[in-house]
């Protein structure tokens, strides 16, 4: 596991920590993406609580407690690096009394991958993910997706915000437009632009980058892919070429595309289907 000291934790999460080393459960540690914040997650765990499981839900580093002090701070998410995200979370897993399971989407997704390929995950569930080093394939959709914040250069140090238009295209294409509409208002938050450029040039870095995943250590315990059939953002073409990356470690690697969902879909009204194929999984794995 990473050296990390835990000190950018805040105080509301060492309070989640605490939670859950007190309740003696096995722990749930959900990650968050780009454009949500990890208030995103609570329908996801109410659910895990419920089958047995504590769950937390660190922020990154810096996040705004809500959505509306988000809108008014975009600075507030500017040069968030995808190493010190991970770093973060590792922080408060290492203060842990159990390997959490954990499980993440998008930008989340990638770094719950991170996490598993430094042994610190009991299991790992990673939907959609951002592709990381050596996941070749670069769909148009997806390209067209990241265009809002890898147009300009400039982005990389600022918090970008989409405009409901780009929203409806990069998340919510496989929904109708007044459910499309309430997730907008009600979920979306200015993002980091650096993550994205970092991997948008990892496979054009030979040390691998920010965005390296260590796939092969054989610590890295069972993991489900999730991928969105409509996904612009996260084509399954992305999804799938992580799960072969993956699926070369000795442990068990499992992928999942949901029919007719785009990258919505944790936060949309079909996010039970997902949650149940990853607490599903969760549950072959951990008593």
């Amino acid at each position: 596991m990473s050296e990390t000291t835990g000190s950018t934790l805040t105080e509301w999460e060492r309070a989640e920590i605490d939670r859950a080393n007190a309740s003696e459960l096995t722990p749930i540690v959900f990650v968050h993406g780009l454009w949500l914040l990890s208030s995103s997650w609570q329908p996801w765990r109410d659910l895990f609580e419920d089958s047995g499981f504590i769950t937390l839900a660190p922020g990154w580093p810096d996040d705004p407690d809500t959505v509306a002090e988000a809108r008014e701070h975009p600075e507030a998410f500017a040069r968030k690096m995808v190493q010190e995200v991970t770093d973060h979370y590792l922080a408060a897993i290492a203060l842990l009394d159990q390997a959490p399971v954990v499980i993440g989407h998008s930008f989340g997704g990638l770094i719950a991958q991170k996490i598993a390929g430094e042994g610190a995950a009991a299991a790992t569930v990673s939907i959609d993910n951002a592709p990381f080093k050596g996941v070749l394939p670069l769909p148009a959709s997806s390209l067209k997706s990241s265009a809002p914040v890898l147009a300009n250069p400039a982005n990389a140090g600022r918090g970008v915000s989409l405009t409901y238009e780009q929203f409806v295209y990069g998340w919510a294409n496989a929904l109708e437009e007044a459910e499309a509409r309430h997730l907008y208002e009600t979920y979306h938050v200015p993002a980091a632009g650096a993550p994205l450029f970092q991997a948008a040039f990892a496979n054009f870095n030979p040390f691998g980058g920010e965005t390296f995943v260590e796939s092969k250590n054989p610590e890295r315990g069972p993991m489900l892919i999730i991928g969105g059939e409509k996904d612009h953002t996260v084509p399954p073409a992305i999804t799938h070429a992580s799960y072969k990356i993956q699926s070369r470690n000795p442990g068990t690697t499992t992928e999942i595309t949901i029919p007719n969902r785009g990258h919505s879909l944790t936060i949309d009204s079909g996010w039970r289907v997902v949650a149940d194929e990853a607490l599903a999984f969760v549950q072959r794995f951990i008593q």
